[in-house]
């Protein structure tokens, strides 16, 4: 049995769950989440225990994959509308810079123009610029966005092996390559 597919997933106080067949909507705080499952999971919501449990009909491959990856998708939908997820990105290069006009973040990152990277319904940035290196927040409630979101910043300039420099994830490590070598 999945590990992962069994344990229960625990619903905060703030957060509505209506569960259709395999249609969940998830609604809290910070926003609402819906989605379709496959229709073989059982998903049950117990509003006493303020648990959401996901049971599959069988052994076979295809619902073993399915438990644990609908268990998943259902507990970060339920994460998501109650505390938000967010994905920190690191700027680094002399004169690379970030800067936020409205809420539009616009990203100077050694083109001969500005990069204005306008966010998606749910999404909001916030830039650090105190911090060495600067520092772009991507925050959201839906999990999947906010990492695609942070995927297309760091796709506008992304690190480069020579000198490192470029938008790369916080924690993120890059191969550095030697240069040429000058003549002996």
């Amino acid at each position: 049995m999945s590990r992962i597919g069994r344990l229960p997933v625990p619903v905060p106080e703030s957060v509505q769950v209506e569960i259709k067949g395999s249609h969940v909507r998830v609604k809290g705080p910070k926003g609402e989440l819906a989605h379709t499952f496959p229709a073989a999971m059982k998903i049950t919501y117990k509003p006493e225990e303020k648990v959401i449990t996901v049971e599959r009909p069988s052994d076979e491959r295809q619902h073993r994959a399915w438990h644990g990856m609908t268990r998943a998708l259902i507990n970060n939908m339920v994460v998501g509308v109650s505390q938000g997820f967010e994905k920190v990105l690191e700027i680094h290069g002399v004169g690379y810079r970030a800067e936020m006009k409205g809420k539009d973040l616009v990203l100077h990152v050694g083109f001969s123009h500005p990069v204005p990277v306008p966010p998606p319904e749910g999404i909001e940035f916030e830039v650090d610029t105190k911090s060495r290196p600067m520092r772009i927040i991507v925050r959201g409630y839906d999990k999947q966005r906010v990492g695609q979101v942070a995927a297309d910043i760091r796709k506008v300039r992304p690190p480069e092996p020579y000198k490192g420099k470029g938008i790369r994830y916080a924690g993120e490590a890059v191969r550095r390559k030697a240069g040429k070598a000058g003549k002996v």
